[in-house]
């Protein structure tokens, strides 16, 4: 029977993903993969591959890494602070990459699909980043869905993500059966930054949770992803809540007594309210931390 159940996973593939605007063949599971950022990281230990790893990239170097997540890890390597180089990847022997654009691959930079191809490395995108290299439709929460499937279908243990997703798919259907009916509440997503705030587009992951916490994002007819805005607009647009992402060297704290004590925000219904609430960066970006954190935006947004 126990070797029946280890050869299962290879009886499945060859596999094909979608990948971004990429059709992408798996001959065999990875057996030696690196995923990019502690959101990316995360989806590959909620479905149990930290024994397919040999390390993560691009934590350590935006002070992104809580004690949950350092618990996760703790048997694998950083191989890279930041973005990693192609060097770094091709001397860890990897032979699987899951990454995204804006979350360790840039446009035009050194380390993409097709560069580390040549070396032998497959590349899994993230669904939300394809906006920076294709059109698509707006974000939605099974863009993090996409992703958790696409995974388990290439590392051949699909009945985790069913069981991860339906989990995921009940909570949200009590989440928006709790949701009380009326206008959705005029919310802004403040990431970083004072001079020009950086923020979440239509197809940023944020919106589509904010959504499904009964809100909306007053920046959802931005065609951009995580970007920059100005504040004149925001101010216009009068937010009634602002979710503050907290990671790097400016506290949560620091962002929010920006926003109280700056005259050009005295006016804005979530500062007179002093309704601010505080996600990890873990939790604004697509992974498995989402749907905990849509219940924090609900309980928020709905005085519960």
């Amino acid at each position: 029977m126990t070797a029946l159940v280890l050869a299962a996973p290879a009886l499945a593939h060859p596999v094909t993903v979608q990948s971004c605007d990429r059709e992408v063949t798996f001959d065999a599971p990875p057996a030696r993969a690196v995923s990019n950022d502690v959101n990316l990281t995360e989806m590959m230990l909620a479905l149990g591959l930290a024994d397919r790893m040999v390390g993560y990239t691009g934590i350590s170097g935006w002070n992104k890494l809580d004690a949950e997540m350092r618990a996760g890890v703790a048997e694998l390597p950083e191989l890279s602070a930041r973005y990693p180089s192609r060097e770094v990847l091709i001397g860890a022997d990897a032979d699987f990459w899951f990454a995204g654009w804006n979350y360790g691959m840039r446009v035009g930079g050194e380390v993409t699909p097709d560069t580390l191809g040549r070396f032998g490395i497959q590349v899994y995108e993230l669904t939300e980043s394809c906006i920076h290299i294709m059109a698509r439709e707006r974000v939605a929460m099974d863009d993090m869905f996409n992703d958790i499937r696409n995974l388990a279908a290439i590392f051949g243990v699909p009945e985790r993500a069913d069981a991860l997703i339906a989990d995921w798919q009940e909570d949200l259907n009590a989440i928006k059966a709790s949701i009380p009916t009326g206008e959705p509440l005029r919310v802004f997503v403040y990431d970083s930054g004072e001079d020009t705030p950086f923020t979440a587009g239509r197809y940023a992951i944020p919106t589509a949770m904010i959504e499904a916490a009964g809100g909306r994002n007053i920046m959802d007819d931005v065609d951009s992803s995580w970007t920059r805005v100005a504040w004149e607009p925001v101010v216009d647009r009068n937010p009634e809540v602002v979710v503050i992402v907290n990671y790097g060297e400016v506290t949560a704290q620091q962002k929010i007594d920006f926003m109280r004590t700056n005259p050009a925000f005295a006016q804005m219904d979530a500062v007179i309210h002093d309704r601010f609430v505080v996600l990890e960066y873990v939790e604004a970006t697509p992974g498995p931390r989402n749907i905990r954190a849509i219940r924090t935006l609900a309980d928020a947004f709905h005085g519960r």
